[in-house]
């Protein structure tokens, strides 16, 4: 399923440039010779990748407990029909998040953190806006989070599936850094028009992974110790 991760962030990252690229066109690039604007884009959208594999060992440690506690297949299967009703139902996730007052407050913080550092030149801070940045309310996250939840039996594997995920982001993040405003406000809203299919594919794949989940070899030593010999 890691594979998926990279095309969730690729496909989805349109709905990226729509939330974040004003921060991405924001930076502080003026100026700047073509290999320093490479260099800087970069560092930005390297510290959101590492704050999107931080997520993921957080979710990594509370998955492996969900796959110990034998929840993981039921986990699968109720998060794809989270997501089938949410793309459904068109359910603005972020909105929905930002009214809850503690996600407000935290994202003020975050806000105003950013602005301090958008305020600020060189490569550590651009690098700590792109932490930031991936801290901020976004759904797209927040359902490859889901992924990496149900991704594998190891907490390796969330890390891995949210760093992929963060690398399929790269190309139009970057792009957006580099070339500015280079998607028209018409063509972003007919692509985001494909975003509840985005979500629907992912929803199934869910749902079909959950229903044909295999638990792993070395989960099953208790099983194997009962058919273990012992002598009286």
């Amino acid at each position: 399923m890691l594979w998926t991760a990279f095309m969730i962030g690729l496909m989805g990252s349109l709905h990226c440039v729509g939330m974040c690229g004003p921060i991405a066109m924001a930076l502080p690039y003026q100026k700047q010779s073509k290999f320093a604007l490479l260099a800087s884009t970069s560092a930005y959208n390297i510290g959101r990748v590492i704050t999107y594999s931080l997520l993921g060992l957080i979710i990594g440690l509370l998955g492996k407990g969900v796959f110990i506690a034998g929840l993981q297949q039921a986990l699968s299967i109720g998060a794809g029909i989270v997501l089938l009703i949410i793309a459904i139902f068109a359910i603005e996730v972020e909105s929905k998040l930002l009214s809850l007052k503690f996600v407000h407050r935290i994202y003020g913080k975050l806000q105003k953190l950013l602005r301090r550092y958008l305020a600020k030149s060189g490569y550590q801070a651009l690098f700590v806006t792109g932490l930031l940045n991936g801290l901020l309310p976004c759904g797209l996250v927040y359902f490859a989070l889901i992924g990496a939840l149900t991704s594998g039996t190891s907490i390796m594997d969330s890390v891995l599936f949210m760093a992929l995920f963060g690398f399929g982001t790269f190309p139009l993040m970057m792009a957006a850094a580099l070339a500015g405003n280079f998607i028209s406000i018409k063509l972003r809203n007919r692509i985001k028009k494909l975003y509840p299919i985005l979500l629907v594919l992912f929803a199934v794949l869910l749902i079909v992974r959950g229903l044909n989940f295999h638990v792993s070899r070395e989960f099953n030593f208790w099983e194997d110790r009962q058919e273990i010999p012992e002598c009286h």
